[in-house]
């Protein structure tokens, strides 16, 4: 450890966050916590054995900053860093941070707030807001807020953004903390342990500013991050019902390991495509043409063994041929538009007349300059 708080005094809040090669955005990361409203707070950072200019960076606001705790270590991966560094905290509550992200200047006072109002609940949550990489904002989530709409959601996908959540550390202690089995989705799998004993609960405002780069995790690992959420999902059934979670002894969660849950190859499909449709459209939307293209030709590779969902497989199309359009490639642009018209006619119907339209007055420009 490089820095200790100069208190004896516990902090309220602890907030956690691990880094592995983070320089890039790692400094309006950090100032957004510490420039929060709420100053009754823990700032503990884990260096997950980076090898750019991050350990010189955390070294500088340890030393100026008495709430920043830094502890250094050899690569060891996001949960076992999470797990020491919320087994380190000392705070009634822990608060998560991602090193790419920004916190709202008010994020932990709302959220500390609504957490001294509601003992019963055991994570709460927020809306978040997508930025890019330079900063810029283009979209807002917004999840379910109240406890049994977030308890059902979490069938079907992860309605708490990771990086925006307050998790009271008595909940995170009751079960075990973050298990290394659901590597890439250990939040998914947090929430579902957590959801069993405790409420849950989302704050209407936007709490956090998500950024949508090319090189976040959940771009890089979005199959096994799919694969680990279907897994905690089948988990989570398994206790519902009363039975006890299997016995696994791989690494990580596989397709093999889903078919022995009882997670069928169709359904892993499914869920990959759908996940796969949404992110090349944050990416599209992000203006990440190179992480467009490789997403959707990872896609088409997943749509192969069988029939897929026509609407995702649509969607995912339109975006390519945004990707293409930008590119300087009007010609490809509409080829990709009419696969998605060919793939789901109704929902491309009205896509297709906007790129259209796009399509010839960009012609018509083009030609009354030649």
């Amino acid at each position: 450890m490089t820095a200790v708080s100069n208190t004896m005094t516990p902090p309220f809040v602890s907030v956690v966050m691990s880094v592995f090669n983070g320089e890039r955005f790692l400094r309006e990361a950090i100032e957004s916590i510490l420039s929060q409203t709420f100053r009754d707070f823990e700032f503990i950072i884990i260096n997950d054995g980076s090898t750019d200019g991050t350990a010189a960076m955390l070294d500088s606001y340890a030393r100026s900053d008495p709430r920043v705790r830094v502890y250094q270590q050899e690569n060891k991966g996001l949960i076992e860093s999470l797990n020491r560094g919320c087994g380190l905290a000392r705070g009634k509550y822990l608060a998560r941070m991602d090193a790419d992200d920004i916190a709202v200047r008010d994020r932990l006072m709302w959220h500390v707030e609504f957490m001294e109002r509601h003992a019963d609940i055991g994570v709460v949550g927020g809306a978040m807001e997508l930025i890019d990489s330079a900063g810029r904002a283009w979209h807002c989530i917004h999840y379910p807020v109240e406890n049994e709409e977030i308890k059902s959601a979490l069938l079907l996908y992860s309605p708490f953004p990771h990086n925006a959540v307050v998790i009271r550390k008595e909940a995170f202690l009751s079960v075990g903390g973050y298990r290394r089995l659901f590597v890439d989705a250990e939040d998914c799998d947090l929430w579902l342990r957590i959801a069993q004993r405790w409420r849950l609960a989302n704050l209407e405002a936007v709490v956090v500013k998500y950024r949508i780069h090319p090189d976040q995790v959940s771009y890089r690992k979005l199959r096994q991050q799919t694969l680990s959420a279907l897994a905690a999902r089948a988990f989570a059934s398994l206790r519902a019902d009363g039975s006890p979670e299997p016995v696994i002894s791989d690494e990580r969660i596989t397709p093999e390991v889903l078919v022995r849950l009882g997670v069928n190859q169709a359904t892993q499909q499914r869920a990959l495509v759908g996940i796969y449709a949404f992110w090349i459209g944050l990416m599209s939307r992000a203006s990440q043409d190179d992480a467009v293209l490789r997403l959707f030709e990872e896609l088409i590779d997943l749509s192969r063994p069988g029939p897929v969902d026509r609407y995702a497989l649509s969607y995912a199309m339109l975006s390519a041929a945004r990707t293409h359009y930008r590119r300087g490639s009007p010609v490809r642009a509409l080829v990709y538009v009419g696969r998605a018209l060919l793939a789901r006619p109704v929902i491309a119907g009205r896509p297709l007349k906007r790129a259209l339209n796009s399509f010839f007055r960009r012609f018509k420009g083009e030609e009354g300059r030649a």
